[in-house]
């Protein structure tokens, strides 16, 4: 049975209102993007007027030859044209006439959404800035404290998934669930920052993977490097979304096998089975120790210090999401997506900041952040690290390739992430409609060239500030994925409510989350705990003597005075004072896409059927997938 099938609207006609009348394609078969054909207009006296050769110069200026005709420099700059407005003879896309379309091409498979939630948060954060988490709070709070952060991320996807199969074609997805669940203000102040993050992760993923480079050399400019990655991103993204998600398919794929054989290499390894240290065994926990600190205050502040190092390393999880608008299926992958993210948890997080307690000390100087730095000595990774201390050959090398890799990736994400959100912020009107223009191939052309610009930054990498520009850099990331998941729950449990307040039935909903809404509740309150716990370390940091910095405060709490600027500034420039809409003024139909509760019911018997009779492949392959 075809998913289209669960919707119970009936087959949408094919007439498209529009606001001086309704226009009614004589054929299917007109092609929208030729802006040519016949059709007949009902005007407001209900007066049928035949129109023939419809020009659409407000669109794409004067009509030129068919778009196939010409050669292929014409069909490049055609391609740069604004795209046809929303419609054609997708069924799907046709129940949801009344709404317009965001605009961007549905080009992203099952196989790219799967991929993208097992690795894309594998970046900068887990494979060189948890070496600061190390190296300041010790093996034992890194596994506390990423534990902690798992939890929430499983019921941040849960209610993210569950929107995004509910709201599947609302321009910005997740960055416009607050501004019509929550209030405008908070969702302006919200979507306003997550694009700043991303706007900063792009030339900071660069400035990281020059860092990578100086495991072997500091001979040779790290602005060629940065050179060469950009010119090849500033290619992936203006060839299309096809491109991004066949792209970051592959460096995904890269990054994942990465974990897996480290996760071997480091049980092997502290079972003395390679390097020439011998049996490790659990010798670091002992020595130098499982904590940094002497006393329990100074453990638990290394705890709440880890927290939001490990938001900073999960960032992105929650981009599967964004990328809802460009799925061929939302209701298909979203389910997959989400298992998915149960095994990056247990595998890619949880098991290998395990192993890293096992084979790297958190004392050795070449930890990032490290306070036995030695000056002149570069950083590097701890995954680096777990090979090059014990002295085995060539991996260490292997394993900085495919870091250099991820902080590609993580720039090919940040360049996908910037542009739709700052496309999304001018369809809800929070910034210069300018920046909404999407072209015919579903780019976001005119955004996509202003983050292009602003990561250009990424060539300081040769300057002797590099380090002082990364740190205001990534200032910025951990506590924004804080605001952005907090925001994403609360946003879940108002969706919720409404629905209750409003009489609306909870199975009509396309995928419900696993968790509910008590879920939502718990990570908007364990948010909150993280919140105060961060600003507490920004007073006064692990290992700085009880000393409270000024810089190193807006370093750790950045976030923070950001998010309250835009949220008041917003509230005091449009005189909007509303704290939360009330639920019964909450628009649930907008961008909404209905499913009827008995088809859905007879989809899911149908598949039960199905496994009973399939093969043990099948069966461990949809169990698992």
């Amino acid at each position: 049975m075809e998913m289209a099938s669960s919707f119970h609207n009936e087959k949408p006609s094919f007439e498209s209102k529009h606001r001086f009348g309704s226009i009614t394609p004589v054929s299917e078969e007109t092609e929208l993007n030729d802006y040519k054909g016949t059709a007949t207009v009902e005007n407001l006296s209900d007066s049928p007027v035949e129109v023939s050769n419809i020009q659409t110069e407000g669109i794409d200026g004067p009509p030129k030859q068919g778009f196939f005709h010409r050669g292929i420099v014409g069909r490049v700059l055609d391609s740069y044209k604004r795209a046809a407005p929303p419609g054609g003879n997708d069924p799907e896309s046709d129940m949801m006439s009344t709404f317009s379309n965001s605009g961007l091409k549905q080009a992203l498979k099952t196989r790219h959404v799967v991929m993208m939630s097992l690795g894309t948060g594998i970046g900068t954060g887990l494979l060189i800035g948890n070496g600061k988490g190390l190296s300041n709070a010790g093996p034992a709070p890194l596994i506390i404290g990423y534990g902690l952060v798992s939890v929430n991320t499983y019921f941040m996807v849960q209610a993210a998934g569950e929107m995004a199969v509910a709201f599947p074609t609302l321009p910005g997805s997740f960055s416009a669930y607050t501004s019509m669940l929550v209030s405008k203000p908070y969702g302006f102040a919200t979507t306003w920052l997550f694009f700043v993050q991303w706007l900063t992760m792009f030339p900071m993923e660069l400035i990281a993977m020059t860092m990578a480079v100086r495991f072997w050399t500091t001979k040779v400019d790290p602005d060629i490097f940065v050179l060469i990655f950009f010119v090849f991103l500033f290619i992936v993204h203006f060839i299309g979304v096809e491109a991004y998600g066949e792209t970051e398919f592959f460096l995904n794929m890269c990054k994942v096998f990465l974990v897996i054989g480290f996760v071997i290499f480091a049980i092997v390894l502290t079972a003395g089975g390679a390097g020439d240290s011998g049996y490790l065994g659990g010798k670091y926990w002992h020595d130098p120790g499982a904590f940094v600190g002497t006393n329990a205050e100074s453990r638990f502040k290394g705890v709440c210090y880890v927290l939001v190092s490990a938001y900073f390393s999960y960032g992105g999880t929650e981009l599967f999401v964004l990328s809802v608008n460009e799925q061929e299926n939302p209701r298909k992958t979203t389910p997959t997506a989400t298992k998915t993210t149960i095994y990056r948890i247990v595998f890619v997080y949880l098991l290998t900041m395990i192993l890293l307690g096992f084979t790297v000390p958190n004392n050795h100087p070449r930890l990032m952040g490290s306070p036995y730095a030695k000056e002149g000595v570069q950083s590097v990774s701890p995954y680096v690290l777990a090979a090059y201390i014990h002295h085995v050959r060539i991996l260490p090398h292997f394993i900085n390739v495919v870091v250099m890799l991820a902080m590609v990736s993580m720039s090919n994400s940040a360049m996908y992430a910037a542009p739709r959100l700052i496309c999304s912020l001018a369809q809800q009107g929070y910034c210069p409609k300018y920046f909404d223009y999407i072209d015919r191939r579903g780019r976001p052309t005119r955004a996509l060239v202003l983050c292009f610009i602003i990561g250009t930054i990424g060539f300081a990498s040769s300057s002797e500030k590099r380090d002082t520009i990364f740190s205001w850099l990534s200032a910025i990331a951990g506590l924004s994925e804080l605001f952005t998941w907090s925001s994403i729950m609360l946003s879940h449990v108002r969706f919720r409510a409404a629905l209750k307040k409003q009489g609306k039935d909870v199975n009509e909903l396309g995928y419900k989350s696993n968790t509910g809404v008590w879920g939502s509740v718990y990570g908007v309150f364990f948010s909150l705990l993280v919140f105060m716990a961060q600003f507490w370390v920004a007073l006064s940091a692990p290992n700085s003597g009880g000393k409270c910095s000024a810089n190193d405060f807006f370093q750790s709490y950045l976030a923070l005075p950001i998010w309250m600027t835009f949220y008041f500034g917003y509230m005091f420039w449009n005189r909007d004072f509303t704290f939360m809409i009330p639920l019964d003024k909450v628009d649930l139909d907008f961008h909404r896409r209905y499913y009827d509760p008995e088809l859905l019911r007879q989809e899911d018997e149908e598949h039960k059927q199905a496994m009973k009779h399939a093969s043990t492949l099948v069966k461990l392959r949809n169990f698992f997938c």
